[in-house]
């Protein structure tokens, strides 16, 4: 027989057993449960009706590929598509005012929300009346990202190349000033929470928090047509558990994002895409497109790593891409790229149905001295192009800069760093650009993609 106090004893431990098991339950359950996103219940009937100020229309669908034709209304303009996004970091096109990236045929301009924030801040566009106020581009619409991609990038390199190089969006071999504050970039640089993250800003040290509510305010304070979530950016090579995790982040922050936008979005009338993530991995995108596209966005942007070079981008369009022909998804939705445009990315993605994609990848080539032609690229600083008198950037291009100056005076203006070269070689770049998706956009209508 067992003692009284012994029994005693084991009926203590056998509770503390049980407590501990429903505990260590208890806690499994709620962060199974806190890993889920918000489902398509849970938002508002009326946000799944079309809306009047903002509308994608296809207009044309090749029967060769999955290329399209279309338009997208905003309360700012139209955009063609499949269409060119240059990229306005700061709300300003470098070395080239909006006027003469107008005239070159630039419809849609993507602006940088996390610098925004941080200069001039989001209170001084407010009370300006809204980015195009700001700007004096009233006739033109701007997109605007959540601050994510910058904020994840401070520890993954290309912001803080970026920051390095004094705001040029380039490699640079500059290392850290001594003015600059400790912790703003590195492996330590942005602190995530499940709520939010925390990183520093990098004009004077002070630490930013941006939640998917914040990140969604500063946008409808920016005021732009067209709007993007908070999401999280893990680099390419990272484990498939972490990557899937980070998915799943994205999956919630993206959902809150979406439900403090529909507080005001008729008001505002500013549209909102999701942005699509899981790598080069099949199962994580699908899942990612398959819960994405049961919410009530305006349009699907691809975002994440996708893969390391042209072919491995190819691949993941090939299988990726007719995820959004299924049902419903077919034809109502704008499809964006984010942050790559060269020119075989731009054949490749457009065969595949993308609509919009932006990238600086032109600018950035302009203000190096690399002007755009139909036959490749021309490193203008050449010495071979000194006596290239009466000789155009590209015979068959018409901007401004083509009809005024040839390759000698621009190699010229180059080499004695005059700041007009900047200037003119952005304007060519962003013509041929847009030429190039005018081009397409004909190709597709003429059945020849």
């Amino acid at each position: 027989m067992v003692p009284c106090m012994l029994r005693v004893t084991l009926h203590h431990h056998h509770c503390c057993l049980q407590r501990l098991k429903m505990t260590t339950v208890t806690n499994a359950v709620r962060r199974q449960l806190s890993s889920l996103p918000t489902p398509a219940a849970e938002f508002p009937s009326w946000a799944y009706e079309p809306k009047g100020y903002f509308k994608f229309e296809v207009i044309h669908q090749s029967t060769k590929s999955l290329a399209r034709v279309g338009r997208i209304h905003t309360p700012h303009g139209i955009i063609d598509t499949p269409g060119f996004v240059a990229v306005a970091t700061n709300a300003a096109l470098k070395a080239v005012d909006f006027p003469k990236a107008d005239n070159a045929g630039q419809q849609l301009c993507f602006a940088n929300t996390y610098h925004l924030m941080l200069q001039p801040g989001t209170d001084i566009i407010r009370e300006a009346g809204g980015i195009h106020k700001f700007t004096g581009r009233t006739d033109r619409p701007f997109i605007t990202d959540s601050g994510g991609f910058q904020v994840f990038s401070l520890k993954h390199g290309s912001v803080k190349e970026s920051l390095e190089s004094r705001g040029e969006l380039k490699r640079s071999t500059v290392k850290n000033k001594p003015h600059w504050r400790s912790g703003i970039t590195g492996s330590n640089a942005v602190k995530v929470t499940e709520d939010h993250v925390i990183f520093k800003s990098y004009r004077d040290g002070s630490k930013v928090i941006l939640s998917p509510e914040s990140s969604i305010q500063a946008q409808k304070d920016i005021g732009a047509d067209i709007i993007i979530p908070l999401d999280e950016l893990p680099p390419h090579h990272i484990d498939r558990g972490l990557l899937a995790e980070s998915v799943e982040r994205s999956h919630r922050w993206e959902a809150r994002s979406l439900m403090e936008h529909l507080k005001d979005s008729r008001e505002r009338q500013q549209a909102i895409f999701c942005v699509v993530h899981g790598g080069t991995d099949v199962e994580l995108r699908t899942r990612s497109i398959d819960y994405l596209t049961t919410l009530p966005w305006d349009g699907y942007a691809i975002g994440g790593s996708l893969g390391n070079g042209r072919d491995e981008l190819r691949e993941l369009l090939d299988w990726m891409m007719p995820l959004f022909n299924i049902g419903e998804r077919s034809s109502s939705k704008c499809r964006h790229l984010l942050g790559i445009a060269d020119v075989e990315s731009v054949h490749n993605a457009v065969e595949r149905g993308v609509d919009t994609m932006d990238s600086s990848y032109p600018t950035k080539l302009a203000r190096c001295g690399t002007l755009m032609t139909r036959n490749g690229l021309i490193r203008i600083k050449q010495g071979k192009h000194s006596k290239s008198h009466g000789m155009k950037i590209d015979e068959d291009c018409e901007c401004s800069t083509c009809s005024h100056y040839d390759r000698s005076y621009l190699r010229h203006l180059f080499k004695a760093n005059e700041p007009v070269a900047l200037q003119l070689a952005t304007v060519h770049n962003l013509h041929h650009m847009n030429t190039l998706m005018s081009e397409l956009r004909q190709q597709i209508l003429s059945g020849k993609i």
